[in-house]
């Protein structure tokens, strides 16, 4: 296998998660009785331009299909990040009535709602139909297609060049990231600012999140690595923040080649950081599986435990990050007997690979248990403030990752 970036060969492994289905592949009841489509899970670091990446078996139109069931809107906490951000950029570039700004991945409209509320033209590009169809409804325009560099021409020839072109959490998940870039490159406006969101590479491996490695997720990205991708297709980095949505995220700001606007200091800092926790040193890459083993061993032998001694736990989020972590523990049902989550896309279905069943979280009230394990862990905080009551009664909540936790 190549580099999705440099081309160069890749030959050291980084993280070997064995086998599992995709993580947002959830199962009906009539799934369970059917086959189930499982692929390699593991990753490779480049030497060259240090881009981690899967090893790659499924084709994004398998992994984002019509019945795609994450839906950003379900957190409150990933809303008011949007609102946030939207308000932010509006002031900042002075966006109005006869600016437009372009999404990609744009979901159910989590973000670009707030656009259409201030009166400033919005296009959303989406290519799943079910999140599509909820953004159309809150009278976001949406394109039913994937990004690339086609698409990025052809809104250049159509006139709809983007002010504000943005992008969260989708380029770790574009197969072809080189010609998403070149998309990017051609959807922006002579002057026009690109932001995008993405989760840290450096936090993942500090923090041992190798639960946020599934198939969806094509690239793994330090500043380093985005930097030299941007750059390969004429489009600079003048600006980073470090974000704590997702377990540390970085956006970065970016612009043509040719724009005049200066580097801010943060970019230089926040690639020195990389720089001194060993991001381009090899053994950093070799060390991190057993340190996820570690953590899972953990889980595992945690809930053996509570199985043993008559004790129940359930789970709150069926989060892809959680499917990852429960096919590589091998957990069923018996360990773990349900999910609890809140979008109903995803309750009366079952998790992909270990089939534990999805329920409201209203269901919580019904069936008693002794600890509930956070799934999405970057989410804990606001999952425990809403479930506070269960705290009282004596339920414990519990999260794996960096570590075993029990409040």
């Amino acid at each position: 296998m190549n580099c999705r970036h440099c081309e160069a060969q890749l030959r050291h492994s980084f993280l070997d998660l064995g086998h599992a289905p995709p993580s947002n592949a959830y199962l009906t009841e009539a799934d369970l009785s059917r086959p189930e489509r499982y692929y390699p899970l593991r990753l490779w670091v480049c030497e060259e331009c240090w881009l981690v990446q899967t090893e790659d078996y499924a084709d994004a139109d398998e992994l984002f299909d019509a019945d795609y069931a994450y839906f950003s809107s379900t957190s409150s906490s990933w809303l008011e990040h949007a609102r946030t951000y939207a308000e932010r950029m509006r002031e900042a570039l002075v966006l109005g009535t006869h600016s437009l700004v372009i999404e990609v991945a744009s979901n159910d409209g989590y973000l670009l709602r707030n656009f259409v509320e201030a009166g400033v033209p919005c296009l959303g590009v989406e290519p799943t139909a079910s999140t599509a169809e909820t953004a159309e409804r809150l009278g976001i325009p949406v394109l039913r297609e994937f990004f690339g560099e086609a698409l990025g021409h052809r809104l250049a020839e159509e006139g709809r060049q983007a002010d504000l072109l943005l992008g969260n959490n989708v380029f770790a998940h574009v197969p072809d990231i080189n010609d998403f870039s070149r998309g990017l490159k051609a959807a922006l406006k002579p002057g026009g600012t690109l932001t995008l969101e993405f989760p840290h590479l450096l936090r993942l491996i500090e923090l041992v999140q190798f639960d946020t490695v599934y198939h969806e997720h094509f690239s793994y990205l330090s500043l380093y690595s985005v930097q030299r991708i941007l750059g390969a297709v004429g489009l600079r980095i003048f600006d980073v923040e470090e974000l704590p949505t997702h377990g540390g995220s970085l956006r970065i700001f970016a612009c043509h080649a040719g724009d005049p606007r200066s580097i801010e200091s943060r970019v230089a800092a926040v690639l020195e950081e990389e720089l001194q926790a060993g991001l381009r040193t090899l053994t950093t890459y070799h060390e991190f599986q057993s340190r996820a083993d570690r953590v899972k061993d953990n889980l595992l032998a945690f809930l053996i435990e509570q199985k043993r001694t008559g004790r129940r736990v359930l789970a709150y989020g069926a989060a892809a990050k959680g499917n990852t972590i429960l096919n590589y523990g091998g957990i069923k049902p018996d360990l773990l007997s349900c999910v609890v989550d809140a979008a109903p896309s995803k309750q009366g279905k079952y998790m992909p690979g270990s089939h534990i069943p999805i329920h409201p979280v209203a269901m919580l009230e019904q069936m008693q248990c002794d600890y509930l394990l956070i799934l999405p862990w970057n989410i804990a905080d606001e999952v425990t403030r809403q479930l506070a009551h269960l705290a009282e009664s004596g339920v414990r909540f519990v999260t794996a990752v960096p570590h075993l936790v029990i409040k």
